[in-house]
């Protein structure tokens, strides 16, 4: 008869094993549901394009950041650097972030200005990027990638603009592409509602925050500098004003 001890351990050790696998499984189904491709090729085969665009939700940064500390190991502390940088580089507090992955086989591509053929769109409002990667204005042939990213505030209204949006769209202008050109431009459908993740607390999310307030601070110095100049000009030129009336009623 088996040991009852070795029985619990083998239980535990399987069911360790399934959980594991199944939020790997999990992991990998919410990386790919924010991940769109599209492939076109010409009739004659002379021109292949193969575009990916990924948006870095909530849920998919979370997703993303797990799937890491998985694969390489990482103690919570190096989870949360990890988390910190990429929350870092991808400027979530000002800007919404996509990666863009191009693969042009046959005749290159021409892209330049970049900024020009890709849109968001929210509703019926339209945004341009407001920072991408800077290869993609150059000669296109083979894969090329990089992030692109679009305000995340309006600029007329100063509201966010995914506020109460049911849906993020990008499009990408078939135009510069012979193999696009004949189905139209691309258009990739993000469904908001999906997005079910938050990027939370921790120590990664404090540290971005310190960031914040340090930045806010240094902005708050650079106006009290320039208001202390102004009151200065100001004092100057009173003075300046006073001591005329002075000379002029001494007179």
């Amino acid at each position: 008869m088996l040991n009852k001890k070795l029985i619990a351990s083998f239980i535990l050790f399987s069911l360790t094993l399934c959980t594991a696998s199944f939020a790997a499984s999990n992991g990998e189904e919410i990386l790919k549901r924010w991940t769109h491709k599209t492939t076109a090729i010409t009739k004659e085969g002379d021109q292949e394009v193969v575009l990916i665009a990924t948006y870095y939700s909530n849920e998919y940064v979370e997703a993303l950041v797990a799937s890491e500390a998985e694969k390489n190991l990482w103690t919570a502390d190096e989870m949360e650097n990890y988390k910190y940088t990429l929350l870092k580089n991808l400027n979530l507090a000002e800007s919404i972030p996509f990666h863009i992955s191009i693969t042009v086989r046959g005749i290159p591509m021409y892209l330049q200005p970049f900024d020009k053929h890709i849109t968001m769109m929210i509703g019926r409002k339209k945004y341009s990027p407001i920072d991408y990667e800077k290869r993609f204005n150059f000669k296109l042939l083979g894969t090329r990638d990089g992030m692109v990213f679009f305000p995340r505030y309006d600029e007329k209204t100063g509201k966010e603009v995914l506020a109460g949006a049911r849906d993020v769209r990008l499009v990408f202008d078939s135009a510069p592409s012979i193999a696009l050109s004949s189905r139209g431009d691309v258009t990739w459908v993000w469904d908001l509602a999906k997005d079910r993740g938050k990027v939370g607390g921790g120590k990664a999310a404090t540290r971005l925050e310190i960031d914040r307030l340090i930045k806010r601070m240094n902005k708050l110095d650079e106006d009290r500098a320039a208001l202390r100049r102004q009151i200065d000009a100001i004092d100057k030129e009173y003075n300046e004003v006073n001591s005329r009336i002075d000379e002029l009623q001494s007179q």
